[in-house]
Parts: C-alpha cells; sequence; structure tokens
C-alpha cells in the first residue's frame, strides 16, 4: 500500500491500514494544505486523520474526534487543525470558529464531513471519498483539486 501526492485509488483491509495510509499521505503534506474527507459514518474518516496526525509526530493518545467542539488542534512536526463539520447546520458556523483564520495559519488542516463547507474550501485542495465496501474494507479516492499531481 503506497499512499503519495497524485490522483489514486486504495483499498484498506482494516483499520489499521487506514491509519497506515493517514500516515503515508502525511509524508507528503505541506505546510499550508487542506485535506477535504467525506464518507459515511464509520467509513474510517477519523482513523486516516488519526494516522495523518501520527505521521506528523503527535501522540496517539491525544487524537480525539472534535466532533462535539468542531476542531481540534494538535502539535507535531507541525500544526495540524482537524475540523468535524457532521455537526454543522448551517455555513455561516464555520465563520464563529475562525475557518478563515485557521485556513491562513501555518500547518495542516484536515476536514471531516468538508462536503458541509460547501464554496468554504480552498480551490487548492486534497479530497479523499471512503466508502465502506464491507466491515472492514474500504475504499479510499484520492483527488489533488486546483494542483498537479
Amino acid at each position: 500500500m503506497v499512499l503519495s501526492r497524485k490522483n489514486q485509488s486504495l483499498i484498506t483491509e482494516s483499520e489499521e491500514q487506514t491509519v497506515a495510509a493517514g500516515r503515508e499521505l502525511a509524508a507528503t503534506l505541506k505546510n499550508g494544505d487542506v485535506v477535504s474527507l467525506s464518507g459515511p459514518l464509520g467509513a474510517g474518516k477519523t482513523c486516516f486523520i488519526r494516522g495523518i496526525a501520527i505521521g506528523l509526530g503527535v501522540n496517539r493518545g491525544d487524537i480525539k474526534s472534535p466532533s462535539f467542539t468542531l476542531v481540534n488542534e494538535y502539535y507535531g512536526s507541525m500544526p495540524l487543525y482537524h475540523f468535524d463539520l457532521y455537526r454543522l447546520k448551517e455555513i455561516s458556523e464555520l465563520y464563529g470558529i475562525g475557518w478563515d483564520d485557521y485556513l491562513m495559519r501555518d500547518g495542516i488542516v484536515v476536514v471531516e464531513w468538508g462536503e458541509k463547507a460547501g464554496d468554504r474550501l480552498p480551490d487548492r485542495r486534497i479530497e479523499i471519498n471512503i466508502k465502506i465496501i464491507s466491515e472492514n474494507k474500504r475504499h479510499l479516492e484520492l483527488a489533488l483539486i486546483g494542483q498537479k499531481a
């Protein structure tokens, strides 16, 4: 399994492999990158982001889904801002949590339920769609939006 910075598709067979795919992507991320994840509940978005955080040197025990706070901040080799927009009711709520400020900070922004941000997502981003194939198997589709592979 090799996940790199290009449009591609990947099958993971377990939660551990989904985390490992996130770690692999982390090795390619640069300051200012935005990663938007979509997929149904239980698809593995938080697992994938846990892998990114681990890949950036964040302690595994510090990583939690920000479902009730909308955003968590982690500090490893570079800052990681983890948004979970599942509970977002209106796009205007993004302003209340400082969305635009986070996009301008040094670090990486990762967004669960990124489709809820609509046109507030930057033109240049990485989109990952996770589909459930079976209980443990996932299909990850990575697309570079507004940038070259």
